[in-house]
């Protein structure tokens, strides 16, 4: 195999292994919620919405400060998405307005492509890929300040205020903008991890695959929620994670 030809094999290969494991998370939080910690999440968020709700005039404080304590560290990372993502297109419009900088850039990317296809006109697909990373953690991160800002107004309402069916609906409406709040929080913080690898593949594809199987592996011990609770409360706690 000629080197030129790794970049098809081990760059499909280390997306191919990232793609397999989210589907795999995805199939666990839905069929199997208290074995992830997203799905744990879930269930100690439905709790705490109906918690609140029952009495906001004594715990209203608690609920704002923590849902403020989320959207700040949303607003954080959103910041930081869209941060680099100017960054990385400034450097590469500067980069491209000279012909001195082209000649630089091209010496750039026989460098960082160590092994691998070394020609110059795969590097602006590498830039943007990750671009389009940090453009949907800023997405991502944007729809969590949403929900989390209407989530804040929602859970101050006092379930004794509700009238007929919607006093047992509304903590289930609040406990589902919440938890929307808390999935897209996830994508995006996966998003991040998931330029990790993307990054690395300015220096070929055999870095990029590697990352990718170190990203997994973390990602497994991260996402696992298997040791935090017991087999005994696995199935009272799996029918608190999708209401009727």
């Amino acid at each position: 195999m000629k080197a030129n030809d790794l970049d098809y094999v081990l760059v499909p290969l280390g997306l191919a292994l990232i793609a397999v494991y989210h589907l795999w998370l995805l199939y666990r939080i839905i069929y199997q919620p208290t074995k992830t910690v997203i799905g744990i999440n879930a269930i100690n968020r439905r709790i705490w919405v109906e918690t609140i709700m029952e009495d906001p005039a004594k715990n209203g404080i608690l609920a704002v400060q923590t849902l403020r304590n989320n959207i700040m560290a949303s607003t954080l990372l959103a910041t930081a998405a869209v941060m680099l993502s100017t960054l990385i297109v400034t450097l590469m419009s500067n980069n491209s307005s000279t012909s001195s900088s082209n000649s630089f850039l091209r010496g750039q990317a026989l460098v960082l492509a160590l092994f691998g296809n070394k020609s110059y006109h795969i590097l602006p697909f590498k830039f943007f890929a990750i671009i389009l990373c940090f453009m949907l953690a800023f997405f991502f991160n944007l729809q969590s300040i949403r929900y989390y800002s209407h989530g804040s107004m929602l859970i101050g309402v006092p379930v004794m205020r509700q009238c007929g069916l919607g006093a047992a609906y509304a903590p289930k409406y609040v406990f589902r903008v919440l938890n929307k709040a808390g999935y897209f929080w996830s994508l995006g913080m996966h998003t991040f991890y998931f330029s990790i690898p993307v990054f690395l593949w300015l220096f070929g594809p055999v870095p990029m695959v590697l990352a990718s199987l170190v990203l997994v592996s973390a990602l497994y011990f991260l996402d696992s929620g298997n040791s935090m609770i017991g087999e005994g409360s696995g199935e009272a706690m799996n029918s608190m994670v999708n209401p009727e």
